[in-house]
């Protein structure tokens, strides 16, 4: 597996549109009085209208005096530890007036973190949060697993809804559930003018809807035709062709074992092609307590965001049960799925730590850290890195890090920048695989560019 220089992430194969993930603007605030924290750059400044009483802001970057500006990279690790702490916090720069003396303690590394409050005791809250994060300051190396973040089913998804918006030109456009599973996609989609709605009776008639990338039942579609919605289907090519091999064992008189978790969208969605023929298991011990009429008519299907040794183990069971089982020719489990999964193990076998970026609801991100512990490192599922903790870090000096398919670049590109505010960090990208697959987007918005 090569190491290879790694790279902050660049513009995907996504259209550049307007609805893009860039960062917020942060406001500009002016210290005015200074108050020192051993070896951490700490100012205190009267409240403004930037700098609301009760709220902190953490400096992302400052300049002192005539200075050049200096950045803050650690900043959003001290913002999530001090929200978890119930601390409303500003990232912003800071600009430190003439004549302010700003004093910090000969160190090791360069660590700069600044925080700027009207008030004694939330001070006191940060000046311990602040040592904390110093006692983890060290040299790191990360190990980057490759490949990791979106796959191609995300990247025509999210394009779907950035399409459609732009065809509606102003107009809202309604996305059924999630797009995909993760929260800054959907943020910054809605910031962009989509509705994210649970079922299609929240969706006004005649207006246009997106099915996410996990499917849908043929319930769904039958609602949508019947109210005269414009459907635009942003279901992953992968998910379609479980749902036409769903129908196919059907239509020859088996019962289908559905592998996958109950409640997931894209079990519910595959479930409904057949549902009077389709039986749902997620554990060896459900396949134990199947009772199924003709056992020599059974087929089997797989929810595409397993974990592969998991379901393996399911299937071998299916198998002693049943041993005419049928499947499909192919693994339903997604490429991309498996690729993230074993890019995973090949970081997770050096490291001390894994961090895996995904939300809590992206089943195949749950799943790499899932994998990750039971091979014996400890890890953790994180929506971005204000969710890092201090205690996770310490004694750990090789740090694996990969995200799920449907979490952004840039959240990997943030975590890395915040660690190397740690500390001199060494980043080593370990690339089992390389993805060139894409999927080509559905003729209704084809023709937007």
């Amino acid at each position: 597996m090569p190491s290879r220089r790694w790279r902050p992430s660049t513009s995907t194969s996504r259209p550049n549109r307007n609805c893009s993930y860039s960062p917020n603007l942060s406001p500009v605030a002016t210290a005015e009085e200074k108050v020192v924290h051993p070896l951490v750059r700490h100012i205190r400044a009267t409240p403004t209208d930037r700098a609301p009483s009760g709220e902190v802001l953490v400096a992302s970057s400052y300049r002192l005096a005539d200075r050049l500006p200096s950045d803050c990279a650690a900043a959003p690790l001290l913002v999530g530890e001090l929200r978890r702490h119930g601390i409303s916090t500003v990232p912003t720069h800071v600009d430190v007036g003439v004549g302010e003396q700003i004093a910090s303690a000969p160190r090791s590394g360069d660590l700069d973190l600044l925080a700027i409050s009207d008030d004694q005791r939330t001070l006191t809250i940060v000046d311990s949060l602040l040592g904390i994060w110093l006692s983890v300051a060290a040299p790191r190396t990360v190990l980057l697993a490759s490949p990791r973040s979106f796959c191609a089913g995300v990247e025509r998804a999210i394009s779907i809804v950035e399409r459609a918006l732009e065809q509606a030109a102003g107009n809202p456009v309604y996305v059924r559930k999630e797009i995909v599973h993760n929260k800054h996609v959907v943020r910054d989609l809605e910031k962009c003018g989509a509705v994210f709605v649970d079922e299609l009776h929240e969706v006004p008639d005649g207006v246009t809807v997106v099915f996410s990338a996990h499917g849908v039942s043929p319930a769904v579609r039958d609602e949508a035709d019947r109210r005269g919605l414009r459907v635009i289907d942003g279901t992953c090519p992968l998910v379609s062709k479980v749902h036409s091999e769903a129908r196919r064992y059907a239509d020859r008189g088996d019962t289908v074992v559905l592998i996958g978790h109950r409640g997931h969208e894209e079990v519910e969605g595959t479930f409904g092609e057949a549902p009077e023929q389709t039986v749902i298991v997620e554990t060896v011990s459900d396949v134990d307590k199947l009772n199924i009429g003709d056992p020599s008519r059974v087929s089997y299907l797989t929810q595409t965001t397993l974990a592969v040794d998991e379901t393996a183990d399911v299937v071998e069971a299916l198998r002693a049960k049943f041993p005419a089982l049928r499947g499909a020719a192919s693994d339903d489990i997604c490429y991309a799925t498996t690729n993230r999964q074993n890019s995973l193990r090949a970081v997770a076998d050096q490291a001390d730590l894994v961090l895996v970026v995904g939300s809590a609801n992206s089943s195949n991100s749950v799943r790499l850290a899932e994998l990750a512990e039971r091979g014996g490192t400890p890890a953790h599922r994180i929506d971005d890195v204000t969710d890092i903790r201090p205690e996770w870090l310490a004694g750990a000096s090789m740090i694996g890090l990969t995200a799920g398919a449907s979490a952004p670049p840039n959240l990997i590109d943030e975590i890395v920048r915040a660690l190397g505010g740690l500390g001199p960090l060494d980043v080593q990208q370990i690339e089992t695989t390389t993805e060139t697959i894409q999927f080509g987007l559905p003729s209704a918005v084809r023709s937007v560019s």
